[in-house]
């Protein structure tokens, strides 16, 4: 008999397939997503009755909470109509995310289906009363004008000139999008039901009932006190606590020679990392870890650094991307934290051994964002307590990337719940981070398409030191803090206040 949270996870890889051919999962090679209203509709519905079945279930208490999370997030997410909006160069845009994955991922029973796929985005983005915005239109547009002169990629088949043409078809649908919006308004509260959307989304990827307004100001307290730790370090590397020009030389100095340099610093960071983690993990991933450079065909659209997890069946290891465009004009302070976030004893080592557990598939692979990007902040300070960076230029990087995320919960409320304009949202993070100009653009954009998301990082961090910190006054010398990562990222992925829930009931 199926369980309910075999259903839900059903559910989920039916809403995004690729993820499961990420996974490794058989049954969804030959599947996309179906982008209609109408597909919405129905997969709300089965949702809707899941949840009405869990109200009676007997199935254990994390589980179902991660089932109700899953459940209310997609269904949040189709409610939101995100689709109609959602154009331009990330991987949250349909389109654009299907060029960015179908080199990744195998394609080849998919390709009699992406025509239609991307017909039925430009079916919703055309009948829409939720316009996306005029610079997103045409960067949409020219990365799609860019795929088409490019030669035939090697996933696209014998079926080239038939998702050509359709990929044709949706670039001329955002070209004859009429009166897309300006930058003034770029957030979801002004679009129909925005600030009721935006909340529910907020709440989804936080897994907290912070309000946006009260994530603002979290936020704006929490760029205040990292200006007290920039001044800290920044006087033991230059001498100066002057913050301003402490971001000016994060700018302009300590930069990359060459991307060789870059690779290294990584591979160095990784071994350092591996080598100490067992005085602090009593699990370690089976299957490693390793470092490969972004594809250049993909460089132009891709993050500077990602982590894509391994394969189930072990033939593919988990990979740390690393992206060398414009590796000189980069700080090379930010590449140990970076190696430790999304490597190791990041994300592969939070998604490996969810993987290698024997939970139900629904708590090994749920998408619970402030679980799984708070544990990769937390990792970039735990870090220091690993004894793992090599220079206080490297905790500088640290504290880069910490104002980078809380910002992001300043901004991204800012624009989408408070009404900002896309310049104030530009201004706010080039006087409160050390973020070259085209970084912080680049966020920008995707904090306006992925709405919410970017909120999930700092507050899955502080949840996360929390409940440690909880553990710890309450355990006192008995607290193991190997015990502590086993429990946290062997039970899976779960919303903040089940972990909270689940570290409590340990800490005995």
């Amino acid at each position: 008999m199926t369980s309910l949270a075999d259903e839900m996870f059903q559910a989920s890889m039916d809403w995004n397939p690729f993820y499961a051919t990420l996974l490794g999962l058989p049954g969804w090679d030959d599947e996309l997503t179906d982008l209609s209203e109408e597909g919405g509709q129905a997969l709300q519905a089965r949702i809707a009755g899941i949840l009405l079945r869990a109200e009676t279930s007997d199935e254990d208490p994390v589980t179902l909470a991660v089932l109700r999370h899953q459940a209310h997030s997609i269904s949040d997410k189709i409610e939101a109509r995100l689709y109609e909006h959602t154009v331009a160069t990330s991987l949250h845009a349909p389109v654009n995310g299907l060029l960015m994955m179908a080199p990744m991922i195998d394609m080849s029973q998919r390709l009699g289906k992406i025509a239609r796929y991307v017909e039925q985005a430009g079916d919703r983005v055309r009948n829409s009363d939720r316009k996306p915005l005029r610079r997103h239109v045409e960067s949409g547009a020219t990365r799609l004008e860019r795929f088409l002169a490019s030669p035939v990629e090697e996933w696209e088949g014998d079926r080239s000139a038939e998702i050509r043409a359709a990929i044709a078809g949706f670039r001329d649908v955002l070209r004859s999008i009429e009166n897309p919006r300006g930058d003034d308004q770029p957030g979801l509260c002004w679009l129909p039901d925005g600030e009721r959307n935006y909340a529910n989304l907020a709440r989804d990827y936080t897994t907290t009932s912070y309000t946006p307004a009260e994530l603002h100001e979290l936020g704006l307290d929490l760029v205040t006190r990292l200006r007290e730790e920039y001044a800290e370090i920044g006087s033991r590397v230059w001498g100066t606590k002057d913050v301003p020009e402490i971001f000016h030389r994060l700018r302009t100095e300590l930069l990359w020679d060459n991307e060789d340099e870059m690779v290294a610093s990584a591979l160095e960071a990784i071994a350092r990392a591996e080598a100490e983690a067992p005085n602090w993990f009593g699990r370690m991933p089976e299957i490693g870890c390793e470092v490969r450079l972004v594809d250049e065909a993909q460089r132009p659209n891709a993050a500077i650094a990602y982590y894509t997890h391994a394969s189930l069946d072990g033939s593919r290891p988990g990979i740390y991307w690393l992206n060398p465009l414009g590796a000189t004009e980069r700080s090379r302070t930010q590449s140990e934290v970076t190696a430790f976030h999304e490597a190791v004893p990041g994300h592969h080592y939070q998604i490996s051994i969810a993987a290698e557990t024997d939970l139900p598939n629904l708590r090994r692979f749920a998408r619970i964002e402030a679980y799984i990007e708070g544990w990769g902040l937390y990792t970039e300070r735990l870090a220091d307590e690993m004894g793992l960076y090599s220079s206080d230029e490297q905790r500088l990087g640290v504290l880069g990337l910490d104002a980078m995320r809380a910002g992001r919960l300043v901004v991204d409320t800012g624009m989408h719940a408070l009404g900002w304009t896309r310049q104030r949202a530009v201004d706010y993070l080039r006087e409160n981070t050390v973020m070259p100009e085209p970084e912080i653009n680049a966020e920008i954009d995707r904090y306006i398409e992925a709405p919410g998301q970017a909120l999930a990082y700092m507050m899955g961090r502080l949840e996360i030191q929390r409940v440690r910190a909880e553990a710890e006054a309450k355990l006192g010398d008995r607290f193991d803090i190997k015990a502590f990562h086993d429990l946290v990222i062997g039970s899976g992925p779960m919303p903040l206040s089940t972990l909270g829930d689940l570290v409590t009931d340990w800490a005995v």
